[in-house]
């Protein structure tokens, strides 16, 4: 068996998943429940925590936060996603190639496959699980919005967790993330990790090249281009390290 050194993070939303119209949904219950009022505003979603998400909501909407309102809002929005766990698979889709990517990648020695994502813990399970793409992720060792850490420190968490788990050294530089906005480019590269940038977001090629991506694709179609990818910018077994 290969030495494991290479941890690959994928973001969810708009990168391996489409589920906006759930998402949506979920968060207009969650904010009604909250604050007694409907949802008017959605904050934008991409490369946000849900913490970010929600807090921005609440102003969108003309709340005035309080303490309170993230402890109420977070186990709220988890039950009104659980609620909609079978209009995930109606609803919802895999984009191009994710599938094939992922199945790829977790043939690749050495390399350990997870996520890194603002959804709290139990909305990103149950997008890849019932979007059948868990198989092939190790979920224990995920970064997952907590309410307390921007997403470059959940990189670094996932990477630590990754290491404790499988009893190996995973760098920075042997990290690698896979995601479709700017403020993701800009995480990895606070956490000291090469991002490879799919433009199935909001964001175009040229603005994902703009943020200083080192590898920007139109999508994850080209599976072969995926792998390449991953495998310059973070040397498994045959590196040595």
């Amino acid at each position: 068996m290969a030495t494991l050194n290479r941890l690959v993070l994928w973001n969810i939303d708009h990168t391996l998943v489409d589920v906006g119209r759930v998402t949506r949904e979920a968060y207009a219950e969650a904010f009604q429940r909250t604050t007694g009022r409907p949802l008017v505003r959605l904050a934008p979603t991409p490369g946000r925590t849900e913490s970010e998400i929600i807090f921005e909501t609440l102003a969108f909407n003309d709340i005035v936060t309080t303490d309170d309102h993230l402890p109420a809002f977070i186990p709220a929005l988890a039950e009104a996603f659980a609620a909609r766990r079978a209009d995930i698979k109606t609803q919802g889709r895999v984009l191009p190639g994710a599938y094939e990517a992922v199945s790829a990648l977790s043939r690749l020695p050495g390399t350990v496959q997870s996520v890194l994502t603002g959804s709290i813990q139990p909305n990103a399970v149950l997008k890849v699980f019932e979007l059948g793409l868990a198989d092939a992720l190790d979920l224990e060792i995920g970064g997952y919005e907590n309410g307390v850490y921007s997403k470059a420190a959940l990189l670094e968490l996932a990477r630590t967790r990754a290491g404790e788990k499988h009893g190996a050294r995973f760098t920075e530089s042997t990290t690698v993330f896979i995601a479709d906005s700017p403020r993701d480019v800009q995480a990895a590269h606070i956490a000291g990790s090469p991002i490879i940038a799919v433009a199935t977001g909001s964001a175009t090629e040229t603005e994902l090249r703009a943020a200083g991506a080192e590898v920007v694709l139109p999508t994850l179609a080209d599976t072969d281009a995926v792998l390449r990818a991953v495998t310059s910018l973070a040397e498994g077994p045959a590196a040595g390290r």
